[in-house]
């Protein structure tokens, strides 16, 4: 597989979007990457609608829309996605943090809606899990492509441990110490 190189520094949503699109990828992450750069336009779209000096309130109200359909296209693409991503410890912390995205800007629109005061820190709260989120995702889709776990081997590791020639290290530790938790009853 080939390994990516992240960059020292994603400064704007729009830096994550290129990250995505330049990568090299395999194909079990291509789709995986086209999804996470949806959302990243629709994220840096509502960013920077809302950042703008004459920011429509109804503009951004439908950029927040948009971007609430798109996250939730997205939170349906991932649970179909092979029992190699949901492997990845990784993974399910993007899940969480994209669930949280979620959460912060369904609060966001609703304040979009009701014109409320609280509107501004929403907006920041929104902002601060939109960082979380797609910086999960790329470290997920990093860690994919270096060759996290793929099924046959997470099933190899709780049945007492990697077959031969696969990497050791904390995988090993972790198979080894889920066997031994399996057979303590629980």
């Amino acid at each position: 597989m080939a390994t990516t190189q992240l960059p020292s520094s994603l400064q704007t949503f729009g830096d994550i979007s290129r990250w995505l699109r330049e990568s090299a990828a395999d194909e079990d992450s291509l789709q995986f990457r086209d999804a996470v750069t949806a959302l990243s336009a629709q994220v840096e779209q509502a960013v920077s609608t809302r950042r703008a000096p004459d920011a429509d309130p109804q503009a951004v109200l439908a950029c927040v829309t948009a971007l609430l359909d798109e996250a939730r296209r997205h939170q349906l693409f991932l649970s179909g996605l092979g029992s190699g991503w949901h492997a990845l410890y990784e993974f399910g912390a993007y899940e969480n943090a994209l669930r949280q995205l979620v959460r912060a800007a369904a609060s966001w629109q609703h304040a979009l809606q009701r014109r409320s005061r609280d509107e501004s820190p929403c907006f920041h709260a929104f902002e601060g899990h939109a960082w979380r989120a797609l910086g999960q995702a790329v470290l997920a889709i990093d860690l994919y492509q270096q060759g996290g776990v793929d099924a046959s081997e997470w099933q190899d590791l709780r049945t007492g441990g990697p077959a031969p020639g696969l990497r050791r290290g904390w995988w090993t530790r972790l198979g080894a110490w889920l066997s031994r938790r399996g057979g303590a009853g629980g």
